[in-house]
């Protein structure tokens, strides 16, 4: 990347919407200061603050009617190297400004601290099909689900999804340490039945828990987790905390961790830049997000751009991860959605699947999903 400042630099572009040339001024100018010096210009006195701390314009260019794309310069060491900070750099105060949406970032060629402040994901796409096995088509999933089904019933669920060929059988998001699932119960129970499904089928389905809670619940969950032997675990960032995903990578995991977008659309930040770069550069070696067509309202060009990011980055030195598009896609969907994303992806079906009724039809479309998924070529992503 090339900087247009003598220091390696953070380069930010956001989306500003403003309806005169004086407005705009108003605008880019807090942009430039808010992040970082959070004061006036005009009290700025101190040379060393002024040259190496307050951001630097890139440009601004018209976009449609009243928005402009501006890209701004802010020096590396503005975030201490540190997980939190380099978001209050990023896109802290200016979040409050509903005129401002985060659009991109770049990360500068030279940065000692990125590994501190940025683990990135340790699997990636290579590691997680290796763990499972598949090398030649795209990865199949569904999820465990309601809220409110006894462990005993969540097990099975989990035994037959194995047997039936999915690779990844996840908790819903919201199963938490609720009292009909217990966390350690359902977890112990559901990793069992994983295995012997595996022992009968001679496949490497995993189970994949949903971990929430505190930072302390959430560290003692993933250990317990890891003892049991689960094959990755969830997070959502979002409701977590990025430095706490990045602080679960970093020390922590020893198992692939997939992201899941709960809570992302409080922000104003666009989803291929939250999903597409802040996901994996905080650690998520897959990331789950809204599919087009589905019951949310993600564009294909969206989850195009964001399928991209994933699994061609254009930060040096982030591995390729996996794009996980849910939310309500149909089973007479698969074909389409294969033909769109190519074979980089883990498809995730939940309800598509549920509601072919009784336990043997929903066995029954869970082995015609996997088929259906097996028996698709494609070598790269249409569209």
């Amino acid at each position: 990347m090339t900087s247009s400042t003598p220091w390696p630099a953070l380069r930010v572009t956001y989306r500003v919407s403003a309806s005169n040339p004086s407005d705009l001024h108003a605008r880019v100018e807090s942009l430039l200061l808010e992040q970082t010096v959070e004061l006036p210009r005009a009290a700025l006195r101190d040379p060393f603050v002024l040259e190496n701390i307050v951001g630097r314009l890139v440009s601004v260019d018209p976009l449609e009617a009243t928005n402009h794309r501006v890209v701004i310069d802010f020096p590396i060491i503005a975030t201490a190297d540190d997980p939190a900070q380099f978001l209050n750099v990023l896109f802290g105060n200016s979040s409050i400004q509903e005129h401002v949406v985060l659009a991109d970032l770049q990360l500068p060629d030279e940065w000692p601290g990125r590994s501190h402040a940025l683990p990135g994901a340790k699997f990636g796409a290579a590691g997680l099909r290796q763990i499972l096995g598949v090398t030649d088509r795209a990865l199949t999933s569904t999820a465990l689900k309601p809220i409110g089904l006894s462990t005993e019933r969540l097990a099975f669920l989990c035994g037959l999804f194995a047997r039936a060929g999915v690779d990844i059988i996840k908790d819903d998001h919201g199963l938490a340490n609720h009292r009909f699932h217990p966390f350690a119960d359902r977890v112990r129970a559901c990793q069992k039945a994983v295995l012997e499904a595996n022992a009968a089928t001679g496949r490497r389905s995993i189970y994949v828990p949903n971990l929430t809670g505190t930072p302390t619940v959430v560290l003692e969950q993933l250990k317990f987790a890891q003892d049991e032997g689960v094959g990755a675990v969830m997070v959502a960032p979002m409701l977590l905390g990025f430095p706490l995903l990045a602080e679960i990578v970093a020390r922590h995991a020893k198992v692939p961790v997939i992201g899941h977008p709960s809570f992302g659309g409080a922000t104003r930040i666009l989803p291929e830049c939250l999903y597409g770069k802040l996901f994996p550069l905080y650690g998520s070696d897959a990331t789950i997000f809204a599919n087009f067509g589905g019951r949310f309202s993600y564009s294909r060009e969206t989850c195009g751009r964001l399928a991209e990011a994933l699994t061609r980055p254009a930060i040096p030195g982030l591995a390729p991860t996996l794009p996980m598009p849910a939310g309500g896609i149909k089973y007479h969907q698969v074909g389409d959605v294969l033909s769109f994303y190519g074979r980089e992806v883990i498809l995730l079906i939940g309800g598509g699947l549920y509601e072919a009724g009784d336990d043997q039809a929903l066995r029954a479309r869970a082995e015609e999903f996997v088929r259906h998924v097996a028996e698709f070529r494609t070598e790269a992503r249409q569209g």
